[in-house]
């Protein structure tokens, strides 16, 4: 368990987000500093010394913020990041994602900290402080109890998301649109096979009674058109 960390606050109870805290750095002897610094051949006025990348380091597992490490020594991150890369920077490089991990993880016992207490909010009526009073963050609580105990609290069921949803319908919709053109090109072709069955058996008529295959028909119009005009001579 990380220690606890250091109010920033003047006045305790106003510390109730994870930026009123600051933890204290790793001592002298911890692991996390017993790292070989990038080597530089020939150091200049603004390299990144040895002493500079453990402080760099130290300040980086207090926070877990990077950027606040690197106001802490003076030095831009595109500098820092450029020495992360360097040749033989290996051990530096575990060592900042170790730093970074250890910001993670006191974070996260920042937050189940906040879970299991609650946090103290003043009470405000018509513009004067009557008071305190803890509150709990039931969302927060939640989060734990599902990602730390899943076979009791975990989800039985996925609840489909809006996106899911949306899919599902939509694949639905061209379904059934695909469904309607089917049925729609296998009614037109029912109707050209009728339309065409009409002009054969005018055509076979036309030749039993010894008249041209096409009399009767006009070919400046359609097989619909024919056949409907067929078709109401018939009824006639």
């Amino acid at each position: 368990m990380s220690p606890p960390p250091k109010n920033k606050r003047a006045i305790a109870r106003q510390a109730t987000s994870a930026v009123a805290f600051e933890y204290e750095p790793p001592s002298p002897g911890d692991p996390i500093l017993d790292f070989t610094p990038v080597p530089h051949v020939r150091p200049r006025k603004n390299s990144i010394t040895p002493d500079l990348q453990r402080a760099f380091i130290a300040h980086l597992a207090a926070t877990g913020i990077v950027t606040s490490a690197a106001r802490h020594i003076g030095r831009s991150m595109e500098a820092l990041y450029k020495l992360r890369q360097r040749p033989g920077a290996e051990s530096f490089r575990a060592a900042w994602d170790a730093a970074v991990d250890r910001g993670v993880a006191r974070l996260e016992d920042c937050a189940l900290a906040r879970a299991i207490e609650g946090e103290e909010r003043m009470v405000v009526s018509q513009g004067n402080l009557i008071g305190t009073e803890r509150r709990h963050n039931e969302g927060l609580v939640m989060f734990f109890l599902r990602h730390r105990r899943p076979e009791r609290y975990g989800p039985q069921s996925t609840a489909p998301s809006r996106e899911e949803i949306e899919a599902e319908l939509y694949a639905e919709l061209e379904k059934r649109a695909m469904a309607a053109a089917r049925d729609y090109i296998s009614r037109e072709r029912s109707q050209q096979v009728g339309e065409l069955i009409v002009l054969l058996e005018h055509m076979v008529a036309n030749k039993l009674d010894g008249r041209p295959f096409i009399a009767g028909i006009d070919t400046k119009k359609t097989i619909r058109e024919n056949a409907e005009i067929l078709r109401t001579k018939i009824s006639d």
